[in-house]
This record gives structure tokens, C-alpha cells and sequence, in this order.
């Protein structure tokens, strides 16, 4: 059995690798997958290009920029599209729309969901850039040294009056519904987040088998959790704790809104890839190397055709043919 690295940079993919390790999917390849850990984007950059960790899962702006300064950074397949999000207030503020925040103070965290509200309120009308609405970054928590105190919530931000507004997606923001803050639902965004299977060019090179087994492996869990729903929120609400303690309407929640979601082939939508192009170029503005790449051109889907066309997709869904509609499977 081989032993591989596959950590996370934001704990919410544990939802997903949870249900994929627990029904034995990665196993089934002959695979033991180290995923119960964090990493930086400064340690991704660094030890995967060099194989030292074989996959990360996510990573998802910087790598453009990266790949102009001479990264090898390879995507080779993605488990979402579409980012499920709400806008979070507190009932007394009126906001009652999306519309309602222009010139409030907006809060997000860290690197990547910073730059997803940053666009997602651009494209709604709300340009940051123009002091239509001041958006307010706190620091990652995922990447807090350990035996530092945990830094405020979003949801805290918002019940202290530290910021008007933010955007969360479940369980976070069932969790903030249930203290009593305004929960508005809004349209998905269309984006590369969640889990990616994030490796390096060298690991394609060298050891295409284990690139190939990790993507059926994950395309065996994704197939469980999208037709084991019982079995699933089990799962979730034994091993997923780390927004809170997820009791049974909270994990059917999550459930109920995550399995929709998951792609069955791992293959990301355009939308969703040009979304976060968009937000590598802001991120690289100064420079400007990330627009000497191509949006596409760390996207390796070869692997995927492989295993589509070998009917391994089509077997997984024998009894619910109908989820792979518009998939290639």
C-alpha cells in the first residue's frame, strides 16, 4: 500500500475526505492518505512542486503567478464548482439584500474567500476597488500556529458589530442562524474551491499510477457520499466537528446542500475556472505575471478522460445513471 501526503488549506474539505477515507475508497486503490492536516500556501508552494507532498487539496489562486515565476503546479481534477454562500447580518441593520451592504462594512477571512467576496460583490455591483462597500480581511484561522487563541469568527465579527456583513457558506452559516443573526440566501457563485486535487508536475510525470488512483479513489468517495445519505451524515456528525458539533438537522443540512454540488467526474466548470483566473490577476496586480498564463494552462484533465472512458464512472453510478446527465460519463 502506498502512504501519501494530501493535506487541506481550508478545514471545511474535511467534510468531503472524511466520507472518502471512512468508506474505504482511497484503500480500495491500494492508497493510505495522510489528509488530517493543514498547510500554508507558502509550504504548498514549496513542497509540492518538489513532490515532497504529493497533493494538496486546494491552492487555488496563487499558483497562477507561481507558474510564471517557474512552478510546475499541475490541477488534475476538481470536486466543486459551485460555492453555495448567504450573506450574514444582524437583523436589526436593514440590511435585507445583497443590494442593502454598499458602503457598510463587509468582513472576510484569509487569502482565497477573501478574493471570493471581493469578486462576488464586483459582480453584483459592488466594486471594493471604488469604496462601494469597505471590505474588511481578518486573518486565516486554518493556519493559526498551534497554542495560539483562536481568532474571532466571521459570525462573532458580525454579532460584535465588528463588521455588517459576510458571506457563509454551511454549516457556518446554519450555525449563525441558530444564534440568532439574519441568514439571507443568495445565488451560488461559480468558482474553483473546496477540494482540488492540486499535485505537481513531477508527480505526473513520475508516478502517473498514483495520480490515477487518487482521482478514482476520490471519484469512488464522491460516488458515496452522493448515494449513501444515511451512511453519510453518520459520517459527518461522528467525524466532522471542526465548525462546531454538527447534531442531526445540522449535518442533513450540510449534506443536503454539499452532494448536489459534488461533481461526479471531477471536471471543473469554465465559469467556475475563468471566476478564479480573475481572482489570480487581482491577487498579482502589481506584478502581473499571472496574466502571462493561460486560464487553462495548469489543468491537466487527461488522467480524467482516462477513467471516464474506461467506464469506472459509469459503474460507480450503475443504479442512479441519471446523476452523471451532462457529465461524459
Amino acid at each position: 500500500m502506498d502512504k501519501i501526503s494530501f493535506p487541506y488549506r481550508a478545514h471545511s474539505h474535511l467534510m468531503l475526505m472524511h466520507v472518502i477515507n471512512e468508506c474505504g475508497a482511497w484503500a480500495r486503490q491500494d492508497l493510505e492518505v495522510d489528509y488530517q492536516r493543514v498547510i500554508s500556501r507558502e509550504d504548498a508552494h514549496q513542497l509540492v512542486p518538489s513532490a515532497e507532498v504529493e497533493f494538496v487539496s486546494g491552492n487555488h489562486v496563487s499558483t497562477y503567478a507561481a507558474q510564471a515565476r517557474g512552478d510546475t503546479w499541475a490541477y488534475v481534477g476538481q470536486t466543486m464548482s459551485n460555492n453555495n454562500i448567504a450573506l450574514v447580518t444582524r437583523p436589526d441593520i436593514g440590511i435585507d439584500a445583497l443590494a442593502d451592504v454598499r458602503h457598510r462594512k463587509f468582513g472576510a477571512r484569509g487569502n482565497h474567500p477573501y478574493l471570493n467576496a471581493w469578486l462576488y460583490l464586483k459582480q453584483n455591483g459592488l466594486d471594493a476597488d471604488k469604496d462601494e462597500v469597505e471590505l474588511i480581511r481578518r486573518a486565516q484561522q486554518d493556519v493559526t500556529e498551534p497554542g495560539q487563541p483562536n481568532r474571532k469568527s466571521l459570525a462573532d465579527m458580525v454579532a460584535d458589530s465588528d463588521i455588517e456583513a459576510c458571506f457563509l457558506s454551511k454549516p457556518s452559516a446554519d450555525f449563525a442562524r441558530r444564534r440568532g443573526l439574519k441568514v439571507i440566501d443568495l445565488e451560488p457563485q461559480h468558482m474553483i474551491f473546496y477540494m482540488t486535487m492540486s499535485t505537481s508536475k513531477k508527480l505526473v510525470d513520475q508516478r502517473p499510477d498514483i495520480v490515477e488512483r487518487v482521482l478514482k479513489g476520490t471519484i469512488d468517495g464522491v460516488a458515496y457520499f452522493k448515494q449513501n445519505r444515511e451512511q453519510v451524515i453518520k459520517i459527518l456528525m461522528d467525524r466532522y466537528d471542526n465548525d462546531g458539533v454538527l447534531d442531526r438537522e445540522m449535518a442533513e443540512s450540510v449534506y443536503d446542500d454539499l452532494a448536489p454540488k459534488l461533481e461526479p467526474c471531477l471536471y471543473p466548470s469554465m465559469l467556475a475556472i475563468s471566476n478564479v483566473y480573475q481572482e489570480a490577476l487581482k491577487q498579482d496586480e502589481k506584478n502581473g505575471d499571472a496574466a502571462n498564463i493561460h486560464p487553462l494552462a495548469l489543468w491537466d484533465f487527461h488522467f480524467l478522460r482516462n477513467i471516464v472512458d474506461s467506464g469506472f464512472v459509469d459503474a460507480l453510478y450503475a443504479d442512479n445513471p441519471g446523476m452523471l446527465k451532462g457529465y461524459g460519463g
